[in-house]
């Protein structure tokens, strides 16, 4: 049985994660349920929204991460090296669904992975880490001939961009081709662009409505295009997979941690 603490457990990804953790009480029981300071639902049972007693109140108090196993986080990133902090006060695992940290923030869950153990990944869906899996392949059997652009759509409230699995999408590719993403990006278009350059790999994006997550790769040849896409129509498919991860961080005690590895697929 993993005792799990849930973070933002107010919100539309918290509420995923809470659903899915009472879904399976074989497997998950929830330990603690966090929230900002100032938050309205501050005080409220965890699973009311679903009609449901857990006994587990909605709290900004960090010291109830001493009851939990594991930490599920998918806030932002000020706000998860926050919660880094507490983890490794109170020896808790973690897993990290936020994205849009810096060089120095990943560097800090690098470092605590020394002390606890961490799974850290743009993208916590079984199926979009069988999309990296893909990519790599189709990257290293395409790499000269084709021009390589990532698409990504989210909803309107999403606040960074690209987004991290469209990232992700690009590092793969990128590693493939054994150059670092940043030398080979184009974030942007705009004006008189010149022809596009040969070994770059170009990101679009939409933000807008209640779009949960579409990306999509074009490896575009001479006569030919590849597509290789995923489309989540629920949050549903991220909390599972981070419960997946929980499990694999179970008998765990230290270790950074991909979803690749959680699913072995590195």
């Amino acid at each position: 049985m993993i005792k799990l603490a849930i973070v933002g457990a107010s919100g539309r990804m918290g509420r995923a994660l809470i659903e899915a953790t009472l879904a399976q009480p074989e497997h998950f029981t929830l330990a603690a349920a966090l929230e900002h300071a100032g938050n309205p639902a501050l005080g409220q049972d965890a699973g009311a929204f679903l009609g449901i007693q857990t006994g587990v109140i909605l709290t900004d108090n960090l010291d109830n991460l001493s009851a939990a196993d594991c930490l599920i986080d998918f806030t932002r990133p000020e706000g998860t090296l926050n919660h880094l902090d507490a983890c490794l006060t109170h020896k808790v695992n973690m897993i990290i669904g936020t994205t849009g940290f810096d060089e120095a923030g990943k560097q800090r869950i690098q470092d605590a992975a020394k002390s606890i153990g961490i799974v850290f990944a743009p993208n916590m869906s079984v199926g979009v880490n069988v999309l990296f899996k893909l990519l790599d392949v189709a990257a290293r059997i395409l790499d000269s001939g084709y021009d390589v652009e990532i698409f990504e759509a989210h909803h309107k409230h999403k606040v960074d961009a690209p987004s991290g699995t469209a990232l992700g999408m690009g590092e793969v590719i990128a590693n493939a081709w054994g150059k670092p993403l940043n030398d080979i990006a184009t974030w942007a278009r705009e004006g008189h662009t010149g022809e596009r350059e040969d070994g770059t790999i170009g990101f679009s994006v939409v933000r807008g409505g209640d779009i949960v997550g579409d990306h999509t790769a074009f490896f575009c040849g001479t006569g030919e295009r590849i597509e290789i896409t995923h489309k989540s129509s629920s949050r549903a498919t991220y909390a599972q997979g981070s419960l997946r991860a929980a499990r694999f961080l179970g008998d765990k005690t230290t270790g950074f941690y991909t979803m690749q590895d959680v699913l072995g697929l590195s």
